[in-house]
């Protein structure tokens, strides 16, 4: 491999390069696990479907659900929370209630807890910030 190969190929890999630096997320963590999600060389989607909850007597929307991440080689949808603990009941209500409306949708939840601990692995704590 040429320098030239070789300095290319580093530029490829720089976390400037992943469509996680190319993409707007509500909130910072989402950037941090989408760009570990790049890393890996996972496919990812952010928010690409909205899943209606409930219905009004016309068979309107009046709530809904949109996970963050859709990983389609995986065929998972992927939510993410690092909210205070209200928050995060009202969100796995939701989840509860989008697996029982869509059994067949796999949903996995990704906790703070569970966000630090691989960031802890990888050694980049500092990353995920729990005042943002």
């Amino acid at each position: 491999m040429s320098d030239d190969e070789a300095a290319a190929e580093d530029r490829a890999r720089h976390p400037s390069a992943f469509r996680a630096a190319r993409t707007e997320f509500a909130h910072p963590s989402e950037r941090v696990f989408a760009t570990l999600l790049d890393l890996y060389g996972l496919r990812w989607r952010y928010e690409p479907f909205e899943f209606p909850l409930s219905w009004d007597e016309s068979g309107r929307p009046t709530r809904a659900f949109r996970p963050d991440f859709y990983l389609p080689d995986h065929r998972l949808l992927v939510e993410l929370t690092v909210a205070d603990q209200r928050l995060v009941t009202r969100k796995n209500a939701k989840v509860r209630r989008m697996r029982e409306l869509y059994p067949e949708l796999e949903v996995a939840v990704v906790y703070q807890r569970d966000l630090a601990g691989i960031l802890e692995r990888h050694g980049l704590e500092g990353l995920l910030d729990p005042a943002a």
